[in-house]
């Protein structure tokens, strides 16, 4: 039985008067993922893709107006989607864990760090006292916090952004779950800092039965943790693949534009620096066809006019592309 089983996935924006009789606007279409106990995935795309939408679908946190229009999402067995609130906030946390965006603003200013971690443990596990904070001191030792009994008297606002998104990833193991997402989870911190904290997750892979998605545009990461991609564009899944495929033959146009826009791509930034033309389209102004058939440089009619299938090229590689031929 797989980890997490994602379905047929879409889900939509509804508009901002829930009166007005109007349909939504699709944000996340057909999305299909799974993954396995103990591995990594990672969920690559421009900024705008549907990568945090994906994340938060599964973890019952879509925004106010967003909501989940056809397609299942099974976790160990169970579908959430079906699941009360109540329920699903007893697994969040407990067995699925969220690093999110901006360490700096997702911990409490007013509360202590030792009080966040400790409310953590008191509302999943009913721990208290002194094993409670045995418990707090032992997580932020396990992500290489110097001094744990001095940061744990810290408010955040006196800690670095690097040392708060220990904090954080201190926080998601501390109910030991059997999976953690981390959005973005290196995106707000300098390059020392950001080897620093893929180097605690590599520890922790390695030391946990625990799995990851990794929600990042940054492919340098992905390079270095994880074992296999999905790239996300315009609300599609348009390749999933291992990341060893991923970095020796991408299928999609747009997964090899992302490789090739990378620093030291094959022979590509010689002279000036790729980037792939236009723009993510709008989730209210999307192209009829193939999402990416107006920045593609291997475009045809066909791809102007349909949609191409999800479809598996070779044992764990899958693409949405009407070419499916390495480019």
């Amino acid at each position: 039985m797989s980890l997490i089983e994602i379905r047929d996935l879409s889900v939509e924006i509804g508009p901002q008067n829930p009166r007005i009789k109007k349909r939504g606007t699709p944000i996340l279409k057909q999305i299909d993922l799974s993954m396995e106990q103990g591995e990594v995935l990672g969920l690559v795309g421009e900024s705008g893709c549907g990568k945090t939408m994906t994340v938060l679908a599964l973890m019952g946190l879509l925004p106010q107006r967003g909501r989940i229009t056809e397609g299942n999402i099974s976790f160990m067995g169970q579908d959430l989607i079906s699941l009360p609130q109540k329920e699903m906030s007893l697994i969040r946390g407990r067995h699925i864990s969220m690093i999110f965006q901006e360490p700096m603003s997702s911990l409490d200013p007013l509360m202590t760090i030792g009080e966040q971690l400790r409310e953590v443990l008191v509302r999943h596990e009913g721990l208290k006292g002194r094993a409670n904070k045995e418990k707090c001191l032992r997580l932020l030792q396990a992500v290489n916090i110097p001094e744990p009994e001095k940061i744990y008297n810290c408010p955040p606002f006196k800690l670095s952004g690097g040392m708060c998104q220990r904090v954080m990833i201190a926080m998601a193991l501390s109910c030991e779950p059997e999976l953690i997402i981390a959005d973005e989870p290196t995106t707000a911190l300098d390059v020392t800092t950001q080897a620093q904290i893929l180097d605690t997750f590599n520890e922790l892979r390695h030391r946990t039965r625990c799995s990851f998605i990794f929600v990042t545009h940054d492919l340098g990461i992905i390079a270095e943790i994880a074992d296999r991609t999905a790239i996300i564009y315009a609300g599609y899944v348009v390749e999933e693949c291992s990341v060893e495929v991923l970095f020796r033959a991408p299928l999609h146009p747009y997964t090899d534009g992302l490789m090739r826009s990378r620093m030291g791509r094959r022979n590509v930034n010689q002279g000036e620096l790729y980037s792939i033309p236009g723009v993510v389209p709008a989730p209210g102004d999307m192209p009829s066809g193939c999402p990416f058939a107006p920045r593609c440089g291997f475009v045809e009619e066909r791809c102007r006019r349909e949609i191409p299938p999800l479809e598996m090229v070779e044992e764990g590689h899958k693409v949405r592309c009407w070419r499916q031929v390495p480019l």
